[in-house]
């Protein structure tokens, strides 16, 4: 099947689109993330930095640790999935956005 120009268009314009709304899943707010960080505290820290067992997730870059959460919620990353599902199980896709804002707008060094 050969493909027109109009059809190889459309096919990316989707594609675009679709790029663009996944980004725009990740943009949170990052005050209504430190309201939300609660349960986060127990295992990573009040800074986010982790220690010997939980990883350092403050400074990360917003839309990686939001991708992050968004893995442990559907069950793509299963590594600690148990704890982490449980964690953000009852949160909003809009909640993991801003908790992922909050984290990344802190100092990691």
């Amino acid at each position: 099947m050969k493909l027109t120009l109009i059809m190889k268009l459309t096919v990316a314009l989707l594609f675009a689109l679709l790029l663009t709304t996944i980004t725009a899943h990740a943009a949170g707010d990052a005050a209504r993330g430190n309201e939300l960080r609660h349960e986060c505290i127990d295992c990573h820290g009040e800074d986010g930095m982790g220690d010997d067992e939980y990883p350092k997730i403050a400074g990360l870059d917003e839309a990686y640790i939001f991708e992050q959460l968004m893995a442990f919620k559907t069950g793509k990353r299963p590594n600690r999935a148990e704890m982490m599902l449980w964690t953000i199980e009852d949160l909003e896709e809009q909640d993991l956005a801003d908790l992922a804002a909050y984290y990344a707008s802190l100092n990691g060094d």
